[in-house]
């Protein structure tokens, strides 16, 4: 596929844009139109703290994680509903194995789910009902090891032509010890999730790096940064195979940034921080609008035409 066919937008008279999103505060998930209007709550559930959100828009699925509340619990999940808020499912309960599971991404073709577990320092995948659940890699196995921040794994993104995860592990807040790491899709052969050969770190030295967005026409890798400037608070880019010489930071003046959709066609970014602002922007960072402003605690968001 060119890169012009890549970014050519398929046409419907049905189809709706929309962005759909996260308040952790209030355990709300949120859709807009993509100019910020039109809000509407599909869900709330007080008490919970959603963070990934994707959306399936051929079975008109939203998937979302949840952190949960009590680290020691493991009562993390992943949930699964339609666009409308209807036919709630729990696909991986509290209690059952996941810590703090973050941004979360979809292998429609092959019918996978892969997220990062915060503090169960992992990253992992399931099948989209929940089943079969793998950990991919492992930087711990104890709460002493939980406790070095630095192993926790936050943002997640596939690159499934070539087989590669990419993934952020964030570092103690401020600290200049976050780091973007790729590895392949599949466990080498002989080797464990605790001990794979084939972990690249990509680059390192960052505030807090957050969620990851891939634009694979053009080979290039986003994410948000939630710490201080100069490199954080921020969204960043760089080259896919070169990344610690190519990157940049394409806009600054979050309040914590988290969340990051592309919208690839329409050559737009969408952007959430903790302060409750949603934003949008070009690609190269110009022209950038908040679309809403302190209305909540906003973690992930998706773009989606549903």
């Amino acid at each position: 596929m060119s890169e012009a066919e890549a970014r050519t937008p398929a046409t419907s008279t049905d189809k709706t844009e929309r962005l759909f999103f996260l308040d952790i505060n209030d355990g709300r998930i949120l859709s807009s139109a993509i100019d910020g209007t039109d809000l509407k709550l599909i869900v709330q559930r007080p008490g919970r703290s959603p963070d990934g959100i994707l959306v399936d828009s051929e079975n008109g699925w939203i998937y979302w994680t949840e952190m949960g509340n009590d680290y020691n619990a493991h009562d993390g999940s992943i949930e699964r509903m339609d666009l409308d808020g209807g036919n709630h499912i729990t696909l991986i309960p509290p209690g059952s194995t996941l810590v703090t599971p973050k941004q979360i991404q979809l292998d429609r073709d092959n019918g996978k789910l892969y997220w990062c577990d915060r503090e169960g320092m992992r990253v992992m995948r399931a099948n989209i009902d929940g089943s079969d659940i793998e950990t991919l890699v492992q930087n711990g196995d104890s709460p002493e090891d939980s406790a070095d921040i630095e192993r926790w794994c936050v943002g997640i993104a596939l690159d499934l032509p070539l087989g590669q995860i990419y993934w952020t592990q964030k570092g103690p807040p401020d600290a200049g010890l976050g780091r973007i790491f790729r590895a392949g899709i599949n466990i080498p052969a002989g080797e464990t999730a605790t001990n794979r050969s084939d972990i690249e770190t990509l680059l390192d030295k960052l505030p807090e790096p957050i969620d990851l967005e891939l634009d694979l026409a053009t080979r290039t890798i986003y994410w948000t940064d939630r710490g201080n400037l100069p490199r954080g608070n921020t969204v960043n880019c760089a080259q896919m195979d070169d990344i610690a010489a190519t990157s940049e930071v394409v806009l600054e003046g979050l309040d914590e940034g988290i969340g990051l959709s592309l919208d690839l066609p329409g050559n737009r970014m969408f952007f959430t921080d903790i302060g409750g602002n949603l934003y949008s922007a070009r690609l190269d960072g110009a022209g950038e609008r908040e679309l809403l402003h302190h209305a909540g605690s906003f973690t992930g968001i998706v773009y989606a035409v549903v």
